[in-house]
């Protein structure tokens, strides 16, 4: 939409981005007797779920992050998404194919996306991206994909006894990223954030380099809405983890449906500064907006580099009250 009558049109809710077919559809062989119900491997709080807290929320700490080196155990199965980026609304799924869905507890409404897990089975350990959700999956029960499956057992087996524990900090493959929704405008923003290695607690926005934070709510397929709009672009976007790392990137677009790559690593030092043109991306959701999002012009001149800075956390601090 390009107009003000966007703000009294309210998003539909997105369908979810993969229909799973029911477990009794799909070959599996399962182990007699229940797994007993695990505490959620990331161990995201009732805050974390919620997405980020309002702008000037009273001071609070950060959620507290799951202990490093916590081992849970269950079992794992196995799917293929066919090249799809799952629940979490990725365009498509990681080039090396290890990824995995987790049950509707341990995604806990998209709290969970973008972490990585290693998973240990008969075979070895596999380090699997959580990118989507298995809505017939019980606590313990993760769903890996057929590659990652591999790595730790005999495809033949069905379904296999495993243990798993959360990566803290994994090595990063490139600074952030985000995408824009399709339908998108000043009037109705939402963002997915990418390549950020720990789970999200926050996203905030703000117009330029100065003006107040604004929090952005987590949606269940993952991008983070405003839903009154963020203003004019360009924008600067603030990004915290559960474990307190957090990293601004400035100079982001209104370009939906386009892949904006910053100069600023989640953790671990900024990346060289250099122009990209954003890449245009199939989308992983319905757009909000079928007559907006129906056809983007490609951009007339080259996009401005995205910079970034790298601000501490103010573990007292709530966010979205800094300046």
């Amino acid at each position: 939409m390009t107009d003000g009558s966007a703000s009294s049109d309210p998003a539909p809710r997105p369908m979810a981005g993969r229909r799973r077919a029911p477990r009794s559809a799909r070959t599996r062989w399962l182990v007699a007797g229940g797994v007993a119900a695990l505490a959620t491997v990331l161990g995201l709080s009732l805050a974390l779920r919620s997405g980020a807290a309002p702008a000037c929320a009273a001071p609070r700490a950060l959620a507290a992050p799951s202990a490093a080196g916590t081992v849970h155990k269950g079992k794992a199965t196995f799917y293929d998404s066919k090249g799809a980026g799952g629940n979490c609304s990725y365009p498509s799924a990681p080039a090396n194919r290890r990824y995995v869905a987790l049950g509707p507890a341990e995604y806990a409404v998209g709290a969970a996306c973008g972490g990585f897990l290693d998973v240990t089975g008969p075979r070895g350990t596999v380090r699997v991206l959580v990118m989507d959700q298995c809505p017939e999956c019980e606590p313990g029960h993760l769903d890996l994909s057929r590659e990652a499956f591999a790595e730790i057992a005999d495809p033949v087996q069905g379904v296999v006894r495993i243990s798993y524990r959360a990566v803290v900090d994994p090595p990063l493959p490139g600074p952030l990223t985000f995408r824009i929704k399709e339908g998108a405008s000043q009037w109705w923003f939402a963002v997915l954030v990418g390549q950020h290695g720990n789970p999200l607690r926050s996203v905030e926005v703000r117009q330029g380099s100065s003006g107040a934070w604004r929090g952005a709510a987590r949606q269940d397929y993952n991008y983070w809405l405003i839903e009154s709009g963020a203003g004019p672009e360009p924008y600067a976007i603030r990004v915290t983890d559960v474990y307190g790392h957090r990293v601004t990137a400035t100079g982001i677009r209104m370009a939906p449906g386009q892949v904006q790559r910053s100069t600023v690593r989640m953790y671990g030092g900024a990346a060289p500064a250099r122009a990209t043109t954003p890449a245009r991306s199939p989308s992983a959701r319905p757009s909000r907006s079928t007559s907006a999002s129906a056809s983007l012009p490609a951009a007339s001149s080259p996009p401005a580099v995205l910079d970034a800075a790298v601000a501490p956390v103010d573990p007292t601090g709530a966010a979205g009250c800094g300046g």
